[in-house]
């Protein structure tokens, strides 16, 4: 009969073994998962900033496309640096009204 050894001392064996060889692997998957997610951080804040850049672009193509037509009518140009008074925040309009507290009942 073949000598009997007790199932938690094969559990101790394999845990030690287990420890040393899963360590440096959960060790190298996290390292790489990190730097895959920096990765991606980095071609998504790229792309914004392409977008962006388009966004700009055709933004000016715009108002270099209507300068000339606004100006033909009369109208604000808005590619020769001026602005509406809606644009500027509300510098040079009056002030308002006080506004009336309206009486608790």
């Amino acid at each position: 009969m073949p000598p009997v050894v007790p199932p938690f001392l094969i559990g101790l064996v394999a845990a030690s073994l287990v420890k040393r060889v899963a360590k440096p692997l959960v060790r190298g998957i996290v390292k790489t998962s990190v730097g895959l997610g920096l990765e991606v951080q980095r071609a998504v804040h790229e792309a914004g900033a392409e977008i962006h850049g388009l966004a700009a672009e055709a933004s000016a193509e715009m108002r270099a496309l209507h300068a000339p037509q606004a100006a033909a009518i009369g109208g604000p140009a808005h590619a020769g640096g001026q602005a509406d008074a809606g644009q500027t925040g509300g510098r040079g309009k009056p002030a308002a009204k006080p506004r009336s507290v309206a009486k608790a009942r």
